[in-house]
């Protein structure tokens, strides 16, 4: 049986999904956080020790600046409100990408979480935040002191000392990986669903996890 240690999330839809309630983009956005602590929670009880979403991309400050404040107060408030339940789960938090472009109260909360959280030892949850894949390739190559391999290379990636994804989960309906984690996911099972992101649940998980247990893994071997 294959052996599942990381889970990677692409949460498309949101925007969708609350436009087609008629009650906007941000409703949907907030119902997407809903369903990252459902998600969470039934990780947890699966006992999978690393989950990863991308939050915020790098191409998205392409998006209108109304979204994007709001996007990041959803983040903010969270944190103020919820980081005792976080910490009470035993959940670790990481932070990939590039937040020095975030606002200073953002940044702050962000590090704050992560500190609060660095001894949780149920789960890691990794939070993708002005995250591209193309830039983290970049960066990782000009941090290599001396002759670059692939060893010296990953030891510079946000996923460091972390095992690569086994599967990635994109809902939405697109069957593409829009700049996540290029590198990680070359081995990866991709799972490309249908449904919004505030429609998934914990059966489309279990019954995806169930596919990806049945898969012959090779890694380019018979």
């Amino acid at each position: 049986m294959n052996k599942l240690n990381h889970i990677a999330f692409i949460m498309d839809g949101n925007g969708r999904w609350g436009k087609k309630k008629n009650k906007g983009r941000n409703f949907g956005h907030i119902k997407g956080v809903e369903t990252v602590k459902k998600i969470v929670k039934s990780c947890i009880s699966l006992k999978i020790p690393i989950l990863t979403f991308f939050v915020f991309s790098s191409e998205n400050w392409k998006r209108p600046k109304t979204e994007i404040v709001f996007l990041f107060k959803l983040i903010k408030n969270y944190f103020s409100k919820e980081i005792d339940k976080v910490i009470n789960q035993g959940i670790k938090i990481n932070i990939l990408g590039d937040i020095t472009k975030l606002s200073p109260d953002l940044k702050k909360i962000l590090n704050k979480s992560v500190k609060l959280t660095k001894k949780n030892k149920m789960i890691i949850v990794n939070l993708a935040i002005n995250y591209g894949s193309k830039d983290e390739i970049l960066s990782a190559s000009n941090k290599v002191k001396g002759k670059i391999n692939i060893k010296s290379f990953e030891k510079n990636l946000y996923t460091k000392n972390m095992p690569n994804p086994d599967i990635l989960i994109r809902t939405g309906g697109h069957q593409r990986l829009s700049n996540f984690m290029l590198w990680q996911l070359a081995y990866t099972e991709l799972f490309f669903i249908k449904k919004l992101w505030p429609d998934f649940n914990s059966v489309d998980l279990k019954r995806i996890i169930k596919k990806f247990f049945k898969t012959k893994r090779n890694f380019g071997a018979l």
